[in-house]
């Protein structure tokens, strides 16, 4: 199932308080023209705020500079939400390709960190994700790695979005079991 990604407007991105961005990737190109080489620079950066919104940039100049200022920009124009649990964490196993490249990322404990390459881990940090493992299968290439994992985070869906999809009542946790069957019997020594 593809689907489509809802980025945010601009008048939801102009109250983010705090967007903070990571560079994934320069890549350099080289012009062969009369007088030797021209280069020019393209930079790929991650732009979140740490819990819940993140977003790609793409940027290309004749400088560094210019094109992780593009870069940057890019990301600020394609941001999204991603459904985040208590425990900072996903809610569902969740796989998804772009190209050659497929991203798989599965829900881990609280401790676990973030298990992940470089691309894979700028975009779960940049989400506010805490505890997850990832796999990247087939190419490895950043930018199809970084569009893999935005498309994967996209198809996440929340237990309450699931339960309406159904049209059931979500049902809570059943409390933990009593405390008495877990303590042993002092009598039984």
């Amino acid at each position: 199932m593809v689907q489509t990604l809802r980025y945010l407007d601009a008048a939801e991105v102009d109250q983010l308080s705090t967007l903070s961005e990571v560079l994934v990737r320069i890549n350099r190109s080289a012009a062969v023209v009369k007088g030797g080489r021209r280069f020019s620079f393209s930079a790929l950066s991650v732009s979140g705020n740490r819990s819940g919104v993140v977003g790609l940039g793409y940027g290309k100049g004749r400088q560094v500079p210019s094109a992780i200022e593009k870069a940057a920009r890019d990301a600020r124009k394609h941001l999204m939400h991603v459904p985040l649990t208590a425990d900072g964490t996903i809610s569902h196993t969740v796989e998804a390709a772009f190209g050659a490249t497929r991203v798989r990322l599965v829900p881990a404990s609280p401790g676990t960190g973030i298990i992940a390459g470089a691309g894979v881990r700028a975009v779960c940090e940049m989400a506010g994700i805490k505890n997850i493992l990832t796999k990247v299968y087939g190419s490895t290439n950043p930018i199809n790695v970084v569009k893999a994992a935005l498309q994967a985070l996209s198809e996440l869906r929340t237990p309450e979005d699931v339960a309406a999809l159904r049209g059931v009542a979500l049902i809570t946790a059943a409390p933990a079991a009593s405390t008495s069957a877990t303590t042993p019997n002092p009598e039984t020594k």
